[in-house]
């Protein structure tokens, strides 16, 4: 399912995108009982150090930047759309965001969307012709890693010592998201 869209006429071409995982990524988890937690809420809503001057360098070296993000409070009941549709536009206010797709779907609902299937991925690469294979997933979980592969992405894991890759081994392990900024911009040209 998809959120807010911006495109800036950037769509017409093949093009490579760096997909992000939003929560951990580019929004500060909450971190409860040694796992991270989406924010409910506005006022919990805080973007991570270098965050958007990391997205907006990405954009400006040509990349797409999509926000790929699983989202279950929403069918959980635990958060309104509302709300998140908010988070979102406070993020395209503050960094140069081509789109953001998301799964409001919990986690039983067998979705095609949620991570770590490639959905989201998948249909943002048919909406803006997007190459796959010359794209960069980059994310906090494990499923971000199993999602970038199944696209047949590059895969960047930001290791923040709450979970480890051990089903599928990311191409690259940083500590942050200007860290693997740097990385694509330096390696994968």
């Amino acid at each position: 399912m998809r959120s807010a869209t911006r495109t800036g006429g950037r769509g017409a071409r093949k093009a490579r995108a760096v997909f992000l995982d939003r929560d951990g990524v580019i929004v500060r988890g909450l971190v409860r009982g040694g796992k991270s937690y989406a924010p409910r809420s506005l006022a919990e809503f805080r973007l991570l150090p270098g965050a958007a001057a990391a997205v907006r360098t990405l954009h400006k070296r040509g990349f797409l930047v999509v926000v790929v993000t699983n989202q279950p409070d929403i069918g959980n009941g635990l958060v309104e759309r509302s709300v998140v549709e908010a988070m979102h536009e406070r993020m395209h206010r503050t960094m140069p965001i081509d789109a953001i797709e998301i799964c409001p779907h919990r986690q039983t609902e067998n979705c095609r969307c949620r991570k770590p299937k490639p959905g989201m991925l998948r249909a943002a690469a048919r909406r803006f012709r997007i190459d796959l294979g010359r794209s960069v997933m980059v994310g906090d979980r494990p499923s971000d890693v199993v999602a970038g592969v199944k696209a047949g992405c590059y895969t960047i894991f930001i290791d923040r010592g709450l979970e480890r890759c051990v089903e599928v081994k990311p191409n690259k392990i940083v500590r942050s998201l200007p860290a693997a900024t740097r990385h694509i911009l330096d390696s994968l040209r």
